[in-house]
């Protein structure tokens, strides 16, 4: 991974800027929901004080039947169907049924089906009525109440028997519609709301359980209240609307409308801040369908957290796009018992419009920081780069030089650590050229400072054999001594002749001049040359059918290659090949000199056109120096062709090929 990419990762750790604002604005989101939710519980309260205070109408503690209006005319005739609008706020009676009530300007209705597969059936007069399924209803006005046996033979008109003496005010008698099928029965009724009625009571009687008609338990009858509505209407504040509920959920008054302030054109909320607000920021804003304004009954956790005494918030969507309603509930009070519950709810806008407008204002800050941030370090990672990366190829440069800086080291005068860096590199590479320029040297001041040694020791060998042979005293013995002396001699000689040629080449390689010629007729003319020399060995040759005409020196080319044949074939066993390839690229040419033999050492890969370096006497056994200075040749000659000569390792491990890389010679200007 390079420094751009590792500069970027360490930008996006500026992403904790917009996480931690996000943190922050959801810490302020719920401070000010704490808030709103405290001031509206405390008015809730105080509300709750007042009904209490002015004795407003509340209903009973304990259980209730809740009378609903009448939505639409009622028929009595033991069908359902007129029932259908409140059914889904049915009651449960006993375990076996449900109950309805309702009630219009003359009268309440009721609606019971029980649920059973098996009956028993005689009518109420029969004397066996109480052994068969029946129905005891109890009708409550004030301290008084009467019980009537509602039961049926069959479907149709029923006539429910007095089983308590008259009240006054209560019916005499009581009509009711019975109506059965295969999932039970069903019986609807009506009585005059002229009598008053205040309680009622209702039992479910099968054979298998009995029953005691003197167990029917009346409850308290409980409707819609306008004067509790108009009293809380007194209560209650603008903008937020109010509703009392029963213990039980049962709606007994309601006032005001949940009234969403206005907005201006740019304070409208859209779709994506809404779903910005849902998602990233309100903890949790409850659906609005439980809270429907036309519900009799909130069967919803927060009334009943109340009913037991204990206050409850929530905050839940509003029907308004971006709003959110709060909704608080208290208990009502009264001698000790909850007696009703009192909900409050106050539509908003100013929790999501802050919550959204500093998200809004956080995301661009943070955005812009992590652009600006990001566009900083990745100019620095990009400088940075460009710095290392002309290091890089000084560094390069002069390893392909031999050490030899070509012109002078690049940001050297930097003050920072890549100067740093570059005057240390400056520094290694004048040592190391400096060294490479001893080397290059080495050999023409060897041959310099041996020929006067060499000079001496020849004559001085000659002057004492012609002292021995004049005075007749050479000992047999010492004959081989001074014939080793005299190799010797003739050994060095070689030596200091061979490092003078390597230095005479050098300059002669730097002085040649070059010209325009063909290619493939100078390697041609090689390749015929080496054929004889190659003995036993097969030599091929591989040419392009086109000339090849380039700017360069022909006779270093032919030296050259005289040098690699030379390397090649002391390493070639009898037998073996050599390949002599001339290849055209698109920066020149390339020549290619392989060979059948051992392969190069890896230590060695990288060395073997230095000076002074050579594998060959491992290689040809014989009494013959080598100085290694032929494929140092080799490399001058590719150099001062603008080229490089490389050596590798066939792929088939079968021997070694030498190439020459040439790109040609540089015109001369008139």
């Amino acid at each position: 991974m390079n420094l751009r990419r590792k500069l970027l990762l360490v930008a996006l750790c500026t992403l904790a800027l917009p996480v931690a604002g996000w943190l922050y604005v959801r810490q302020m989101e719920t401070l000010l929901r704490e808030g709103q939710a405290q001031a509206l519980t405390a008015s809730a309260r105080a509300m709750a004080r007042s009904l209490v205070v002015t004795d407003a109408p509340l209903p009973p503690a304990g259980p209730v039947w809740y009378v609903q209006d009448a939505a639409n005319p009622i028929t009595v005739d033991g069908y359902g169907d007129d029932w259908a609008p409140l059914t889904p706020w049915s009651q449960p009676l006993d375990k076996r049924g449900k109950l309805l009530l309702a009630e219009d300007a003359d009268w309440l209705y009721l609606y019971a089906e029980v649920r059973g597969a098996q009956r028993t059936r005689a009518d109420a007069d029969d004397p066996n009525a109480l052994r068969a399924d029946h129905l005891v209803l109890s009708l409550g006005k004030g301290e008084q109440s009467r019980r009537f046996l509602l039961a049926s033979s069959a479907p149709g008109v029923v006539t429910a028997r007095p089983l308590d003496p008259p009240v006054d005010g209560l019916p005499a008698r009581i009509t009711a519609q019975w109506q059965e099928d295969g999932s039970g029965y069903r019986v609807e009724l009506r009585v005059p709301r002229s009598s008053g009625l205040d309680a009622l009571g209702m039992a479910v009687f099968d054979p298998a359980t009995g029953g005691d008609p003197e167990a029917v338990q009346s409850r308290p009858l409980i409707t819609y209240s306008k004067t509790l509505s108009k009293e809380l209407g007194l209560l209650a504040l603008d903008g937020v609307q109010a509703r009392v509920l029963a213990p039980q959920g049962w709606l007994l008054a309601q006032t005001g409308r949940l009234a969403t302030p206005g907005t201006g054109p740019g304070d409208q909320p859209g779709w994506f801040a809404s779903l910005v607000y849902r998602s990233l920021l309100a903890n949790r804003v409850d659906e609005a369908e439980l809270w429907t304004d036309d519900v009799p009954r909130l069967d919803v956790g927060e009334v009943r957290e109340a009913s037991a005494g204990k206050p409850a918030t929530l905050w839940r969507q509003g029907e308004a796009r971006g709003s959110v309603v709060l909704a608080a509930a208290v208990p009502i009070e009264r001698d000790g018992q909850v007696r009703g519950v009192l909900l409050l709810e106050q539509a908003s806008r100013a929790v999501p419009l802050l919550a959204n407008r500093a998200l809004l204002g956080l995301l661009l800050t943070s955005f812009g920081v992590l652009l600006v941030a990001g566009a900083i370090l990745l100019i620095f990672a990009t400088r940075l780069s460009i710095r290392l990366g002309r290091l890089r190829d000084a560094a390069e440069r002069a390893q392909l030089n031999d050490g030899r800086l070509d012109g002078p080291f690049p940001m050297t005068s930097s003050e920072d650590e890549i100067g740093d860096l570059a005057r240390s590199f400056e520094r290694l590479f004048e040592v190391v050229g400096g060294y490479t320029d001893y080397l290059r040297t080495l050999a023409s001041k060897l041959s310099h400072e041996l020929n006067t040694p060499l000079a001496i020791v020849k004559s001085s060998l000659d002057n004492l054999e012609h002292a021995l042979e004049a005075e007749h005293a050479m000992p047999p013995d010492a004959a081989p001594y001074l014939q080793r002396a005299r190799d010797g001699v003739a050994r060095l000689g070689m030596l200091v002749r061979a490092m003078s040629e390597a230095s005479r080449m050098e300059r002669a390689i730097a002085a040649a001049e070059p010209e325009d010629v063909d290619l493939v007729a100078v390697v041609r003319g090689c390749s015929e040359a080496y054929r004889p020399l190659a003995g036993t060995r097969r030599m091929e040759t591989v040419l392009p059918h086109a000339p090849m005409t380039m700017h360069c020196a022909p006779e270093l080319i032919a030296q050259a290659l005289d040098k690699l044949f030379d390397n090649a074939l002391s390493f070639t066993p009898e037998g073996g090949w050599l390949r002599l390839t001339l290849r055209a690229t698109h920066e020149g040419a390339e020549i290619e000199l392989a060979n059948q033999g051992p392969p190069l050492p890896a230590a060695m890969q990288g060395r073997l056109f230095d000076s002074l370096v050579s594998l060959r006497d491992k290689a040809t056994p014989g009494d013959a120096p080598h100085l290694g200075l032929g494929l140092y040749v080799v490399r001058l000659v590719a150099e001062r062709h603008g080229g490089v000569a490389m050596a590798r390792n066939l792929e088939d491990g079968s021997g070694v090929a030498f190439t020459l890389q040439l790109h040609g010679m540089p015109r001369q200007r008139l």
